[in-house]
């Protein structure tokens, strides 16, 4: 579908910087929208809600309607108790895009709409996407097998066949998508969108650690490992780092609490990657990233029309 006014043009590329939890902030965020994709962050990289506010305060001091919109990650799930004084502060800042996570509620999608504001919200299967689309999101982000983080286990193809037929709104397309030829394929199955972030990691932007954006780089795809073992919930992660921490894949899960400072623990000490680390092999800075894939994508879209 065509993208909504408050996104056309504003972006240069239909890519969006993934929320990446405890990566992505502020310098991230501004450099993306400034460089022309839609940058976003998880609200729980700041450990406070008053946190939050600040740094919104900050993304709207330095962006202009020039640059590309931002987004803020809620998760929306009831073990989360900053997501109502949370919202509060996205409504007061009128945030142009809410993504949403574990939990898809109509009370946060009238929340972000009551200032016109957009909510895309991320499913790993078709039922999920049903339930999200009853809640009235304006936007699914179908986080497919290779993804970082709490991944899918679909094929993109086959999730995309599973959604794009009845639903009508935005989809972005999450999985392994690193350049601008992968931008226009994810457009030529169907997405308006295409959703990065192992890519966006390794930049120098980025809150990761040195060692973690090597080991993005070293790594190839058979170095993710997808497991439970972390939080419960299975998600993909850098071998090495889940090995360093004493981790063992097949082992039991012990369940953490969304926010706890457990929680925080595992993720900054274990990394998480997708499949996509097969094509990085630098840490370029946001801006040049973004001119690469530009350049990849009208190469590309050349390549394809002769």
């Amino acid at each position: 579908m065509p993208l909504p006014s408050s996104l056309t043009g504003r972006l240069r590329l239909p890519v969006v910087s993934a929320p990446l939890f405890l990566v992505s902030g502020p310098e991230l965020v501004s450099a993306a929208c400034r460089a022309g994709v839609l940058g976003a962050f998880p609200a729980l990289n700041q450990r406070t809600t008053e946190g939050l506010r600040e740094w919104l305060e900050q993304l709207d001091g330095e962006l202009t309607d020039q640059d590309a919109p931002y987004a803020v990650n809620l998760i929306v799930h009831p073990t989360n108790q900053r997501l109502r004084p949370d919202l509060e502060a996205v409504v007061e800042h009128k945030v142009p895009v809410v993504i949403t996570s574990l939990g898809a509620v109509p009370d946060v999608v009238e929340g972000v709409h009551s200032y016109g504001g957009l909510v895309l919200h991320d499913v790993t299967t078709k039922r999920h996407a049903q339930k999200a689309a009853d809640a009235g999101v304006d936007g699914l982000i179908l986080v497919a097998a290779g993804a970082g983080g709490h991944a899918g286990t679909l094929n993109p193809f086959a999730l995309m066949a599973s959604v794009r037929p009845w639903f009508g709104g935005i989809i972005a397309l999450a999985g392994a998508l690193n350049t601008g030829a992968d931008v226009l394929a994810a457009r030529a199955m169907g997405a308006d969108l295409a959703y990065l972030g192992t890519r966006f990691i390794a930049t120098t932007q980025s809150r990761a650690s040195d060692a973690y954006r090597q080991q993005i780089v070293d790594a190839e795809a058979a170095d993710i490992v997808y497991t439970p073992a972390v939080s419960s919930i299975p998600a993909s992660f850098l071998a090495a780092s889940l090995a360093a921490a004493g981790v063992d894949p097949a082992s039991t899960p012990n369940p953490l609490h969304l926010g706890s400072e457990q929680e925080f623990k595992a993720w900054r000490d274990i990394w998480s990657a997708g499949h996509g680390v097969a094509g990085i092999h630098d840490v370029p800075s946001v801006a040049e990233l973004v001119e690469r894939l530009a350049a990849e994508y009208e190469t590309a879209l050349s390549s394809l029309n002769a």
